[in-house]
């Protein structure tokens, strides 16, 4: 996806966890409870009503709430635990947008007449499939979730903004994931005995079975995953060719190389150091923003928002449709 879809790029912190904790970026929250406010939570000029909290919360609620065709309401899968977990989620994502919309307002970024009409048309789809009664539960019209879908893409855009200057090229070697099978043992003594046998032509295998100490004896990986001794040897061994004992600050490892470089997954981490490349970029700048917010939390309303769960609540497709919008246009 390179830059596209930051949602689901774990691009910032958690906001949730500094209002839920009174503070973002080590400001003091203020939590009220304003009789009569429609507004769950205000970031500087920018507030969250009660009407924004239960889409995402709609939505959420069976995205996290069904899991591989189970429905986890209907089992009654530690509901209450769910139901604040879901919560947790939609008031992270909801102060993340929040905060960068200030952030798009301090590097002057917004949207063209033309990427508006396109968010506005995705609002419109996204509307459209709401049935009565999710329209009744979460109270919203059409001007909301266009002005909701606006401010999503508006932080896809300073996100995009703010990092298309970082380097895109990566090399091979950088990204080389190699396939490989792994001995780890705790101490010197196992790790002799293991060595031994290795020495004397036993089936590397067949001692990781009955002597590696991690949970996965086949396992791949690339640069940074391994420790720092383990990487310096594995990445030099050529296919089938088994390191010695490699001594490291947790125990002792043994690698056997199965195949030194997976053409496949090397291109796919290709992508993944360019998404941290642009990650860092973005905190650097995202990180100072925030540190000098100030944020105020309507406590009694967000907890005045219950989650339906008697199956009439069944929207679970706000992100897909807005998200295939945003990769089109940015």
């Amino acid at each position: 996806m390179g830059k596209k879809t930051i949602k689901w790029l774990a691009v910032v912190c958690m906001v949730c966890q500094f209002l839920t904790g009174c503070s973002i970026g080590g400001k003091e929250v203020v939590l009220t409870n304003g009789a009569g406010s429609r507004d769950v939570f205000v970031i500087e000029d920018v507030s969250c009503s009660l009407t924004e909290a239960k889409v995402y919360l709609a939505n959420y609620q069976n995205i996290y709430g069904k899991s591989y065709g189970i429905d986890l309401w209907e089992q009654k899968f530690q509901n209450n635990k769910l139901k604040n977990y879901v919560k947790d989620v939609a008031l992270s994502e909801m102060t993340r947008i929040a905060c960068m919309v200030l952030l798009a307002g301090e590097q002057q970024v917004s949207l063209t007449e033309e990427e508006i009409g396109e968010v506005d048309k995705a609002a419109k789809e996204y509307f459209n499939t709401l049935s009565e009664e999710e329209k009744s539960y979460t109270e919203a019209s059409m001007a909301d979730i266009e002005k909701m879908y606006e401010n999503y893409a508006l932080a896809n855009k300073v996100y995009n903004v703010l990092t298309e200057g970082v380097n895109a090229e990566v090399s091979d070697d950088e990204a080389r994931i190699m396939e490989a099978m792994q001995i780890f043992v705790k101490d010197e003594d196992k790790a002799n005995e293991v060595k031994e046998k290795l020495d004397s032509g036993e089936d590397f295998a067949a001692v990781a079975s009955n002597y590696n100490q991690k949970t996965m004896i086949e396992i791949s990986f690339g640069r940074g995953e391994m420790p720092i001794e383990v990487e310096n040897v594995a990445f030099e061994l050529d296919n089938e060719q088994i390191s010695d004992c490699i001594p490291t600050e947790e125990g002792y490892y043994f690698i056997k190389c199965i195949n030194k470089f997976n053409e496949e997954l090397t291109d796919a981490n290709k992508s993944n150091i360019v998404k941290a490349r642009e990650k860092a970029a973005f905190d650097d700048v995202y990180e100072a923003f925030i540190s000098g917010l100030t944020s105020r939390l309507n406590e009694e309303n967000w907890e005045s928002i219950d989650i339906i769960t008697d199956g009439s609540i069944t929207t679970d497709n706000y992100f897909v449709i807005i998200d295939d919008t945003v990769n089109k246009i940015f």
